[in-house]
């Protein structure tokens, strides 16, 4: 076997493997053997079948399957050996009246290769690194959510300012029929306030949906629609009342304080606002994250010059797709996974020349670390570390949540490489003004 390579240019080459009978034939001749062995054809018995008759039914497929297996166990192992840092996968060029009869046996294969390009760290034009800060009006707003989350209820007759009305919203038309709590605080229609100030137990009233409430995702719920009807819905609902409360805030006291964070944890009320400014900013610590990661994903694509090539790896996308492709589909396709793939190029040639690597270890631990956040989410503060290693290992278990968790370790990696080499430029803000700057 003798395999050659004819390079094109920088970004594609062809590849020639040439076969010999010698490769293959002592392989070919053994199958042919084991299966003049076992096979039944009418006319011979079993074991008794002429090998020449074997080989002429059989023996074209076998020498196909073995020089098929041959080819790909060898080119592989020539592109490890050889270091080609190729695109998609080898694409077997057509060859018209290939006769399987030859002597020598030779197939041509394309290459589509990565470019050779450099990438710096040191951003020419300094990336925003928001650090978002819990300001005092927040974390007063914060300890007053929870104190009337903790508050009790105090039953009333007449509707107030800021109270919890229960009732059932109707509407026959669209056939709404829901029980709901309606917080009027949360109410954004002033016509909506006005009608429901002042009634009682048994009243109703009709208010409009639209507009209805300052976050538009609560209409949904109040009405027991989805979230997709809710969002184009314009009509009045009825809204008789069962039910009035009045929430009376928790008082700051000790029982408060061990109620959220443990008993004997934070002594007052200052302790309190400093633990929950200190949560809050590390929950916006991860928003900030994400953004200056993205930030960063985009300057290196914008910012890092290569070509790439299109015309192999368009082919190959027509080629080796689940269903045949149009020239125009495959181009389309290309058009679409183009950028994604030269990030990929970006990020490895990052990866590599920093020596950014996972061990297993450093997987359970940044494992275990999301296991516990997601358990404290629901009040198990202090699981047992063998609780823990437990489902760490039936986690990792799960092919397709190692592999989610170990994208996200290597984020996290190169998200601290980042912040190390990147020129990167410090921004302060409160929460209310990063969303109006991120988001608009």
């Amino acid at each position: 076997m003798n395999i050659t390579k004819e390079q094109i240019d920088d970004l594609n080459a062809v590849v020639t493997v040439a076969i010999t009978k010698d490769d293959y034939q002592d392989k070919v001749d053994k199958i042919l053997k084991d299966y003049k062995k076992q096979a039944n054809i009418p006319g011979f018995r079993k074991g008794q079948v002429p090998l020449g008759l074997i080989k002429k039914q059989y023996g074209k497929s076998i020498l196909v399957d073995e020089v098929n297996k041959l080819l790909q166990d060898n080119l592989n192992k020539y592109l490890t050996e050889e270091k080609l840092d190729v695109l998609g996968n080898p694409l077997p060029k057509q060859q018209d009246n290939f006769d399987w009869e030859n002597e020598e046996l030779a197939f041509e294969f394309e290459l589509g290769l990565a470019p050779d390009f450099k990438v710096s760290l040191d951003t020419k034009k300094p990336i925003t690194r928001y650090k978002i800060v819990a300001d005092k009006k927040m974390v007063n707003e914060q300890v007053e959510r929870l104190q009337k989350q903790y508050g009790k209820l105090v039953s009333k007759t007449e509707v107030g300012k800021n109270d919890e009305v229960i009732g059932t919203f109707k509407n026959g038309e669209e056939e709404i029929d829901n029980k709901a709590t309606l917080e009027l605080d949360k109410i954004k229609g002033k016509k909506a306030l006005e009608a429901l100030k002042g009634k009682k137990v048994g009243d109703s009233v009709s208010v409009k949906t639209k507009g209805l409430f300052k976050e538009d995702y609560l209409l949904s719920s109040v009405l027991g629609v989805s979230q997709e009807k809710a969002k184009d819905l314009d009509i009045e609902v009825s809204f008789t009342i069962a039910e009035v409360n009045e929430r009376e805030p928790a008082e700051l006291n000790q029982a408060l304080f061990d109620k959220l964070f443990g008993e004997g944890k934070i002594t007052s009320e200052k302790e309190m606002k400093e633990r929950i400014k200190a949560d809050s900013e590390k929950q916006f610590e991860q928003q900030a994250d994400q953004k200056l990661l993205n930030d960063v994903t985009e300057y290196f694509i914008d910012n890092t010059k290569f070509e790439l090539p299109s015309e192999f790896l368009t082919k190959w996308i027509r080629m080796t797709g689940e269903e045949p492709l149009t020239e125009d589909q495959a181009n389309a396709e290309y058009e679409k996974s183009e950028k994604g793939l030269r990030y990929q190029l970006i990020e490895g040639k990052i990866i590599q020349e920093n020596g950014i690597q996972l061990q297993f270890d450093e997987l359970k631990e940044f494992a275990k670390g999301f296991i516990r956040s997601q358990m404290a989410q629901f009040g198990q503060l202090d699981p047992q570390e063998e609780e823990l290693d437990t489902i760490v290992a039936r986690v990792l278990g799960n092919q397709d949540e190692a592999k989610r968790l170990s994208e996200q370790l290597m984020s996290q990696k190169l998200l601290n490489l980042y912040k190390e080499k990147a020129n990167l430029k410090i921004k302060e803000v409160n929460y209310e003004d990063f969303i109006k700057e991120v988001y608009g």
